[in-house]
């Protein structure tokens, strides 16, 4: 355990301005704080803080840091308080304490939600200061390291599976490869023991092998750049256990036939030489294809920069090489350390508002769209961890993304407004649908419209954390707007048809007595069919007896029939949104211009029915959450439906497009086929046709029949 003098001794040796009073009274006040507390390996607590501190002194963090990680557990493991830290070691210290300090007083549902509200409230703090992410980082690393101390395999799981998803990538992010590194390992032993022992002994088996191999090829490179009056601070390491091991997986390839099992690094004076150096290494050694990236043209999201090239190097053995200048191994090494704005200046301003941190605005986006901590946690992991490619705008502006993203998810990177007006994308000139994914190098138009609003649709292939929230947040709001309107209206109508007159108070009543927080909560519940209108009406109205109560089954049902075609007293369907407050149900497929009757099912809203599907038997003996719809006049203006066919064609070639000739001829638009049965004679095909109504379909159903290589063709219900 380090002593008190040497801690001092430590920090002074690089810090001259240190507040020696203040550590010394933090380090007392932190042993006295925890007493006799002892960790799971036996040792006193105080231990801990002790050597998170120890940690952040090797990356020559400020006192104001150092303090931070002696104090960063008193107030969650102890009856120390914020107030008492305020008091004794000043405000700054307080928030730095409190940023890292764990919300485990509050109560929660789950592990999962006070995980997710934890984490939620660290990214705020750290958005203020990033030393609250350093201090969290080293008390991460330290816990790590002691990891195996604790008896439940199934804690250390969570703890390594945790690690793993989020601190080490937020590790990477800041430029901490070396901390990033050593927290993948630690994970990987707890996560994959099997894995990670048979990748160590191979590791080991090879090194007893291969003699001082790492040693001989440093010395050939060293020989090889100074021919040409180059000088390199060369190094060379294995690679790690987990680096390898995902590998391992990314390629479906065995440990033998990893070949690039080595890595060595090239440091020079500047990025004139970085150039220089790649240019002897290829004239040396022959390069592997594809495996060549340049970070200092387009620098990492984290502002890391170097060249990477794989060879067939020295030995005829395959290893990488890495070269970079001086400055950027000071960064590649300690990150944000490396530049600590803290060091330089008293502008503490939040680091979010710098370029190179992007990234922490981003999390600071998903943070705001998120509904809940478990959604937020949720599209950080995804923010998190993932490789990226390169792409600009037509402008020359580089973007950096996640390696798999969309069109879609570029625009949302560009700007959320951008994302939410996006109509459309051209990549290299060229109009590309949403969902393409953007590979490196390529330059993207994105092209906006002022009335585009976001389609639920793009969640699907959106797969950055920053579009996938801002999509959930749109469609979530609309939801509840459509929702609350159709709540209202179908009270509003049921009010009509029993005269009964609904104030805003008598409104405000229904709801406080259902047990939701006002009108605009009541309108949703009816909207979605959590509660009904009827209910409604009674909570407002205890005494009231409504004449839907005295009407049987069957003739609820009768009446809704009757009334399921478009006219007076029914509820427009086009005024919202499919999938929404209002769903075309898939097993009858409705299309402007059939009869059509809703049911109300709990969670989805109306579910629209044609009035002879077989479905709606199910909801017999509930009349109650049947709904009056009917198509709006035009509504065979505004957009396409899916009606399905059955057709029974001969098995002749040219028959597919002699069907899709036909649907293009009566602008019908195939939106999926599967053949569903094979004979040698005949096949049976299942077709999805975009029309605008039904007659539309009908036409196509009856051109369809006319031609003499289809048997049959009918419309299906499912």
């Amino acid at each position: 355990m380090i002593r008190q003098y040497e801690l001092v001794e430590r920090v002074k040796a690089y810090d001259p301005e240190l507040n020696e009073a203040q550590l010394n009274r933090a380090y007392v006040f932190s042993m006295k704080a925890h007493g006799s507390q002892v960790r799971a390996s036996g040792d006193p607590y105080f231990s801990h803080p002790l050597e998170v501190a120890g940690i952040l002194t090797k990356m020559k963090l400020d006192s104001d840091t150092i303090v931070t990680a002696l104090l960063h557990d008193v107030v969650e493991d102890t009856v120390s308080t914020i107030d008492e830290i305020e008091g004794l070691f000043g405000s700054k210290i307080a928030e730095l304490v409190d940023g890292v300090t764990k919300l485990s007083r509050i109560e929660m549902q789950t592990e999962s939600q006070r995980q997710a509200e934890n984490f939620r409230k660290f990214v705020l703090a750290m958005s203020n200061d990033i030393r609250v992410l350093l201090v969290k980082l080293a008390d991460r690393l330290h816990n790590m390291r002691t990891l195996h101390y604790i008896k439940k395999p199934e804690k250390r799981r969570r703890i390594a599976r945790e690690t793993l998803d989020i601190y080490a990538p937020l590790a990477e992010r800041v430029g901490l490869r070396w901390m990033k590194d050593e927290l993948e390992e630690l994970a990987f032993a707890q996560l994959e023991p099997e894995g990670f022992e048979s990748i160590t002994t191979r590791l080991a088996y090879l090194r007893e092998q291969g003699g001082d191999l790492i040693g001989r090829i440093i010395e050939e490179l060293r020989k090889t750049v100074s021919t040409y009056g180059l000088q390199a601070e060369i190094s060379g390491r294995e690679k790690r256990p987990f680096g390898i091991w995902k590998k391992m997986q990314e390629r479906h390839v065995p440990f033998e036939s990893m070949s690039d099992v080595m890595a060595f690094r090239l440091v020079v004076d500047d990025i004139a030489q970085c150039y220089q150096a790649l240019g002897i290494v290829h004239a040396r050694w022959p390069m592997v294809p594809g495996r060549f990236k340049d970070y200092i043209s387009t620098p990492k999201r984290n502002g890391y920069r170097s060249l990477h090239t794989t060879v067939i190097g020295p030995q005829r053995m395959r290893i990488e090489i890495q070269i970079r200048s001086r400055d950027m191994h000071a960064v590649a090494e300690h990150g944000v350390a490396a530049h600590w704005s803290y060091k330089q200046s008293n502008d503490h301003a939040p680091l979010a508002d710098s370029e190179r941190y992007r990234w922490l605005r981003d999390l600071l986006d998903i943070l705001e769209n998120a509904s809940s901590p478990e959604e937020f946690l949720e599209h950080t992991k995804i923010a998190m961890f993932q490789d990226t490619v390169f792409s600009f705008t037509p402008k020359g502006e580089l973007i950096t993304m996640p390696k798999g993203s969309s069109m879609i998810d570029f625009a949302y990177a560009v700007h959320t407004e951008v994302g939410n007006r996006c109509v459309g994308a051209k990549v290299n000139g060229r109009m590309v649908p949403l969902h393409q994914r953007i590979a490196t190098g390529d330059q993207i138009e994105i092209l906006t419209q002022d009335d585009q609003t976001p389609s639920p649709r793009w969640e699907t292939f959106a797969i950055t954390a920053k579009a996938r929230s801002a999509i959930r947040r749109f469609v979530r709001q609309r939801e509840q707007s459509e929702y609350a309107q159709l709540g209202r209206t179908l009270l509003t109508r049921l009010c009509e048809v029993e005269g009964v007159d609904l104030s805003a108070d008598a409104v405000g009543t229904a709801a406080k007595a259902l047990g939701l927080a006002g009108p605009t909560d009541l309108y949703v519940a009816i909207g979605r069919g959590d509660k009904t209108e009827a209910e409604a009406i009674r909570a407002a109205f205890p005494s009231i007896q409504l004449s839907s109560d005295r009407r049987p089954s069957t003739a609820r049902r009768i009446d809704w029939q009757r009334k399921g075609q478009a006219g007076d007293g029914a509820i427009p369907i086009k005024g919202l949104t499919p999938g929404m407050a209002v769903h075309l149900s898939e097993c009858c497929h409705p299309l402007p211009g059939d009869r059509i009757v809703g049911v109300l099912s709990p969670g989805q809203g109306v579910l629209v029915h044609t009035i002879d599907c077989e479905a709606l038997e199910a909801f017999n003996d509930v009349p109650e959450r049947w709904v009056d719809v009917a198509w709006t006049n035009g509504s065979d203006s505004l957009g396409f439906f899916t009606g399905r066919l059955k057709l029974v064609v001969l098995n002749e070639s040219g028959v597919l497009a002699t069907v899709a000739n036909m649907c293009a001829r009566h602008e019908g638009n195939i939106s999926n086929l599967k053949i569903t049965d094979r004979a040698p004679d005949f096949f049976t095909i299942m077709l999805d046709v975009e029309v605008s109504d039904v007659r539309h379909l009908h036409s196509i159903i009856s051109a369809l029949r006319a031609n003499r290589v289809i048997s049959s063709a009918e419309r299906l219900r499912g």
